[in-house]
C-alpha cells in the first residue's frame, strides 16, 4: 500500500499548523508569496493562460499576465484562509467580511419556507461566504469528496467547525431535496465542465457544458436560485454580494436550459468585473458541443 496519501495528509497538516499560528493579515502576505511561487513553478499555468486568452482575446499579453499573477496570489490567500476557516467565519462584524449586500433576498427566501439554492462558482473565498451565511441560517454545501481520505477529513473538520453542513456530490441529491424541505439553504458550485451530463450554454464567449442540476432542482421544488459572490477589498477584507433570485424566462423554450444560461451569464458578468477571482486553472471548455464534435469527425 502506498504511503503517499498519508505523507500528503501530514504535509498539509504541517503547513496548516505553521500558517495557523500567524496573524490573519500576515498569512495573506504569505499566501500571496506562495501563489507567486506556484505560478513561477508553472503549476497549471499553461491551462490558466490559455483560458484567459480564449476568454479575453481583446486583451494584450501584458494585461492577461497581470491578471494571471493576481489570480495565483489570490489563490494563495484563499488557501491560507482555509486553514482558519472557523475562526474567520466567526470573526466580529466588519473584521473579516467588511460588508454584506442583499441579505433581504435570503430573508425573503427564509420567510417563503422552501429553502434556497445558493449558486456560485469557484470565485473568491466562496467557502467563507457559505460559512458566514451558515451562522445566520442552516447551510449545507454540496461537496465533491477528495481522493485523499486524510486531507478530506481535515477539510471536513474545518467545514464542520465553521458551521457548514455537507452533502456529497451525486449520491446526495435526495439529501438536497430533504434540506430544502426543511427550509435550509443549499450551496452549490455550478461552473465546472459538466461533460455529457451538462447542457451547453454561452459562457465567456464559448458554448460551455454546464451543470443543469441547480436549475432543475429550483424548478421542481420552487426554491429560489440565488447567486452570491465574495470579492476581496484592497485592505484584505471581503465583501459578500447576494443577488436577487434568478427566474426562468417566460418565453418559449426549456426552462431548465434558460435558467442555467442565466446563472452562467451572471457568473460571467462577475468574472468580467473581478477577473482575478475566478479559477482559471480548470479546463472549463474541455467538452465540445455535439455540433463541434460532428464537424471534427467529418
Amino acid at each position: 500500500m502506498s504511503l503517499y496519501p498519508s505523507a500528503e495528509s501530514l504535509m498539509v497538516q504541517a503547513v496548516a499548523a505553521g500558517i495557523g499560528v500567524m496573524p490573519w493579515r500576515l498569512s495573506l502576505k504569505v499566501g500571496a508569496a506562495l501563489g507567486d511561487a506556484v505560478r513561477i513553478a508553472g503549476v497549471r499555468r499553461a491551462v490558466a493562460a490559455g483560458n484567459l486568452a480564449q476568454a479575453f482575446p481583446e486583451w494584450s499579453l501584458e494585461e492577461r499576465e497581470r491578471v494571471l499573477a493576481d489570480h495565483y496570489r489570490e489563490l494563495g490567500r484563499v488557501a491560507c484562509e482555509y486553514v482558519r476557516l472557523p475562526e474567520l467565519a466567526h470573526a466580529a462584524p466588519g473584521e473579516v467580511i467588511a460588508q454584506v449586500h442583499g441579505m433581504e433576498h435570503l430573508i425573503a427566501a427564509h420567510d417563503a419556507g422552501r429553502g434556497a439554492l445558493l449558486v456560485t462558482g469557484h470565485f473568491g473565498n466562496f467557502e467563507l461566504g457559505a460559512a458566514y451565511l451558515g451562522r445566520r441560517h442552516p447551510v449545507d454545501m454540496v461537496v465533491k469528496p477528495l481522493a485523499n481520505p486524510g486531507v478530506q477529513a481535515w477539510i471536513a473538520e474545518r467545514r464542520r467547525r465553521a458551521g457548514v453542513g455537507m452533502i456529497p456530490l451525486g449520491a446526495g441529491v435526495r439529501r438536497v431535496f430533504e434540506a430544502l424541505r426543511q427550509n435550509r439553504w443549499v450551496a452549490l458550485l455550478a461552473d465546472q465542465d459538466a461533460k455529457s451530463r451538462g447542457v451547453f450554454v454561452p459562457f465567456l464567449g464559448r458554448p460551455s457544458s454546464t451543470p443543469v442540476g441547480p436549475a432543475e432542482i429550483a424548478l421542481r421544488t420552487g426554491a429560489p436560485l440565488i447567486m452570491g459572490f465574495m470579492h476581496r477589498r484592497a485592505d484584505g477584507r471581503h465583501e459578500l454580494e447576494v443577488l436577487p433570485p434568478l427566474l426562468a424566462s417566460e418565453t418559449d423554450g426549456d426552462p431548465a436550459l434558460l435558467l442555467t444560461a442565466r446563472h452562467a451569464a451572471c457568473l460571467e458578468a462577475w468574472i468580467r468585473r473581478h477577473p482575478a477571482n475566478w479559477l482559471w486553472l480548470h479546463r472549463r471548455w474541455k467538452s465540445a458541443p455535439p455540433a463541434a464534435e460532428s464537424a471534427g469527425a467529418a
